[in-house]
This record gives C-alpha cells, structure tokens and sequence, in this order.
C-alpha cells in the first residue's frame, strides 16, 4: 500500500508512521507535515533513511502540494491539527485553517484522484463533557472549546464527502493519548518534565477533572485496524478504559519520579474546561476485535522512563517555548 500521513512528525501520527513501517515493511509512507511548533522530525530519526519512508514539509492547506502528493497514493490517515486547547482559546484562528480548510483541501484531493480509503483522527473532546455514562458514536457533537469545535466542524465536513460523493471515509475519536515523543505542553510531559526540572505543575482548577487515558501504541494498533478492515462511512471511538482525576494523575507521576506533592501548583482553570470524557468503545471491539493491549500503570512508567532518558529530545523544545 502507498500511504500518505498528513501530521506524520507530530505525537500520534510520528508513532503510527514507524507502527506501520515496522509492521507492514513493504508499505511506501509519505509524511506530509508543515512542522510547526509540535512537528519535530527527531520523532522519527530512527527510521528517515528508511527506503520505504518519505518525508516532505507542507501544509494540508497548500492545494499544490497536497494534490501532488495524493495523485501517487492508495490511502490519506489526517493526523494533521492543531490541538492545544489553550492555544485554541487565545487565538483559534490558525486552529480554523488547518483543521477545517485544510480537511476540506485532503477531501477535495481523495475526491479527484479516486483515494480507496480516507481516515480522519478526531477526538473525544467534539462529544463535550458528560456526567454520567458514556459517549457512543451516535451521540450528538457538542464541542466546548474553539479546537473541538474545528475537529467537530471537519468530522461533519468528512460525513458530508461520504454522503454526497460515496467517499471511502472513516472517522476516529480517541481518548486522551500519551506516551514517548508527546509535546512536553501536554499534562503528562509537561508534569514529566517540570517534575524533573523540580518545577511547579501547574494543576488546573479543583484538579477533579476525568480524563480517560490511553497509550498511544494502543491507538496505533486502533487506527491500523480501522485503515484496514473498518466499515466505510462508519465512526470508531477509541479509548483507554481508564479514567482518572487530573489530580490522581498528577500524583501518579509523582510517585513513579520519587517527587513530593508539594510540587503540585493548583491554578486558575481554564475557560469551559470540560468536566469528563467518557468513550464507549463496544463498536470497535465488536467489530473489529480491538480493546487496549497496554496496562495503563506500566504504560505510564515507561512512558516517564522515556523523558528521563531522552532529555536530549524535549529540553530544547522547552527552551524554545
């Protein structure tokens, strides 16, 4: 299969790319990434002299490039967005661009040149929050944020290309994703980091916020299932099945580094910050056979031994920001 990855030198879409090359070493993989802030190409320094892998710096929001890419390829996996929300809620302008122009752009080039399959990752925060129970695929968007709100806004823009032109179209919210090469502006990297540093960790609010965890290799094994076997036009949720306060969180990256609480530095919360998030998953692994194969605990720490043991990679990105 030739597949293009659009967001290839970001967290997620860096650890798909060398998931894929690994498993399936006769794929040709091309990395479309504009390198923003949170795209680094050390993320996948271990495989860019591999000769089945292809990096090119672009935009999704530059027609040029994107149609001359998508005109060689059988399949597109989005990656590419923006996605702090605290970014979003500052300035939500450059979230509007690339995550719903530059969707429209990649469905426009799957459109013309005939793409067999066309992945869209999204996320739980399009849902909102919710008190009680959980979200399933069915249930009606309701994004808080101006960065939800663009993932919302492309997951319809993607429905819409199913619907009016049969697009081979398949959208996948996950939960919260952690592990290696995650930008160190993320809880667990920034408190990671801070905590090695000994620097305060900025705890929003009460810290009783609930988000449900998952290991980013689970959800690579995820979106490969749903790239391969999912059903056309279909949504998949894809979560964790842990759920945890901020503040327990907090206290559990703590305890793997051998750090005092007293580090922890409640703040002023952010605006609409969502209370919980919850995915029910039995679509995906009903139909698809897949649940998470990592133990949330023994996840988290190895993914605290990977920033102590490759400071080298995330000291300079904070000395940049």
């Amino acid at each position: 299969m030739r597949l293009l990855v659009t967001g290839g030198a970001g967290f997620i879409g860096s650890n798909f790319i060398r998931y894929i090359i690994k498993k399936y070493p006769q794929y040709k993989v091309i990395n479309l990434d504009k390198l923003t802030y949170a795209g680094n190409l050390d993320n996948l320094k271990d495989i860019e002299n591999n000769s089945n892998y292809t990096f090119v710096k672009g935009d999704i929001c530059d027609r040029k490039i994107v149609d001359e890419l998508s005109k060689d390829v059988e399949a597109i996996v989005n990656f590419a967005a923006q996605s702090h929300v605290d970014r979003s809620i500052i300035n939500a302008s450059g979230f509007i661009k690339t995550n719903i122009d530059g969707t429209y752009n990649l469905l426009e080039a799957a459109k013309r040149y005939n793409i067999s399959r066309f992945v869209q990752i999204s996320t739980d925060e399009c849902y909102g929050s919710i008190e009680k129970g959980s979200f399933k695929e069915t249930n009606s968007l309701r994004p808080s944020s101006p960065y939800a709100a663009s993932k919302a806004a492309a997951d319809m823009a993607v429905h819409s290309y199913r619907i009016t032109f049969n697009l081979p179209t398949i959208v996948a919210r996950s939960s919260n994703n952690f592990g290696p090469y995650q930008y160190p502006e993320k809880i667990i990297p920034l408190f990671i980091t801070n905590a090695l540093e000994d620097k305060p960790l900025p705890l929003y609010g009460d810290g009783m916020n609930v988000r449900d965890w998952l290991y980013v290799i689970d959800n690579c094994e995820a979106i490969d299932l749903i790239l391969h076997k999912g059903k056309e036009g279909e949504i998949y949720n894809i979560g964790g099945g842990k759920e945890l306060r901020n503040i327990d969180l907090t206290r559990m990256v703590l305890k793997v580094l051998g750090k005092p609480e007293s580090l922890i530095q409640p703040v002023k919360d952010r605006p609409g910050h969502d209370r919980r998030y919850s995915l029910d998953c039995s679509k995906i692994e009903r139909e698809l056979g897949w649940t998470p194969g990592f133990d949330f605990e023994k996840a988290l720490q190895e993914t605290v031994k990977w920033y102590v043991d490759n400071q080298w990679w995330w000291k300079k990105l904070k000395a940049k920001s």
